[in-house]
């Protein structure tokens, strides 16, 4: 009986094992493709953009037009490449060493929540693994830390 419980046990450890590897390896992936979202943005790499966000990608905030109403502002995946290709251009958007912090929220399966915190704003992002097995962002919900910024300048 006592080497049936040990043989158990071992099981056991030997399955969680394998499964926190797997986790490791999942948590890593999902790291990359978020953070290649920002470095595309960071190095202007429309193509790296292209490669990480899903087709129907739609990227969101609150913001206010010129005359105070607030709305959300969305964009979708063409739009976001096109910001990936033209928003650093100058190489003076972001610091020469940019803060980027990422916090994995949850992992569940086939779907992730990650927060990803940088010098001047925040991004929430719903990733999902696709069948071959890539990291793709499907959501993004962003913010400035400093919200005044969320409006259009008159």
């Amino acid at each position: 009986m006592a080497i049936y419980i040990q043989l158990i046990l071992a099981c056991f450890v030997l399955v969680s094992g394998c499964s926190n590897a797997t986790t490791d390896i999942e948590k890593k992936a999902i790291e990359t493709a978020a953070k290649s979202y920002l470095i595309a943005q960071i190095e202007a790499r429309p193509e790296l953009m292209e490669k990480v966000t899903d087709d129907e990608l739609i990227k969101r905030t609150y913001w206010q037009d010129q005359q105070g109403k607030e709305f959300v502002m969305a964009m979708d995946k063409q739009g976001l490449i096109k910001l990936a290709a033209e928003y650093n251009l100058s190489g003076t958007r972001f610091s020469a060493q940019p803060k980027i912090e990422l916090r994995i929220l949850d992992v569940d399966k086939r779907v992730a929540t990650v927060k990803l915190i940088t010098d001047e704003w925040i991004d929430y992002m719903h990733l999902y693994k696709t069948a071959s097995g890539e990291w793709r962002i499907l959501n993004v919900l962003w913010q400035f830390h400093q919200i005044q910024k969320h409006k259009s300048v008159r």
